[in-house]
């Protein structure tokens, strides 16, 4: 659970930054946008498939199989899917610009997506159990368990954001020593 959980916040959190950053690329064609779409793509599709995997340790003992099309698994299912149909079409491309134009759309046609993982187990009869932290509500959850919970959430998220830092720095710095080497003869 200490995994599982954060996991699956993370992806959802990874594909609003995804979406937004779709929006910039869209809207005001912002480059920094797209660099950090294209490095946040790998970073989403690794936690979602985290979470799918760590689900299906729990649902093994929980449900007595591995793998159930229950409502909330088989749309964060599609969201890995998203997250895969992104890092392939923003990298399809031989103009970057075009690649994250494509991508950007894809991005924000998937936010469709994240309220139906949200909103699953109360909209269909689920095998998932409902969620036990809310906005508007104690947690259903022994504090025993939520505080060792939002460590590792807090601990994931500052993970995370510390990851997509680092490979969009990376990439920036990648795209000015190929600009450098352009612009100077080889000697």
């Amino acid at each position: 659970m200490y995994l599982h959980v954060p996991m699956a916040w993370l992806a959802s959190a990874d594909y609003v930054l995804l979406a937004l950053c779709g929006l910039l690329c869209m809207v005001w064609r912002h480059p920094l946008a797209g660099i950090m779409a294209l490095e946040a793509g790998p970073l989403g599709a690794t936690a979602t498939a985290l979470c799918l995997i760590t689900g299906s340790l729990w649902g093994k003992p929980g449900w007595g199989t591995w793998w159930v099309w229950d409502a909330r698994l088989t749309s964060m299912l599609v969201l890995f899917f998203l997250y895969i149909g992104h890092i392939l079409i923003i990298r399809a491309f031989d103009d970057p610009v075009r690649g994250q134009r494509a991508a950007a759309l894809l991005a924000l046609a998937g936010v469709v997506d994240l309220p139906i993982i949200k909103f699953s187990v109360q909209w269909w009869n689920t095998l998932h159990q409902p969620d036990s932290i809310t906005l508007t509500g104690a947690p259903t959850m022994s504090m025993s368990m939520f505080y060792p919970l939002l460590i590792c959430a807090t601990g994931f998220t500052l993970t995370g954001i510390a990851l997509l830092l680092i490979r969009t720095r990376a990439t920036l710095l990648e795209r000015r020593a190929q600009s450098l080497a352009l612009r100077e003869p080889l000697v």
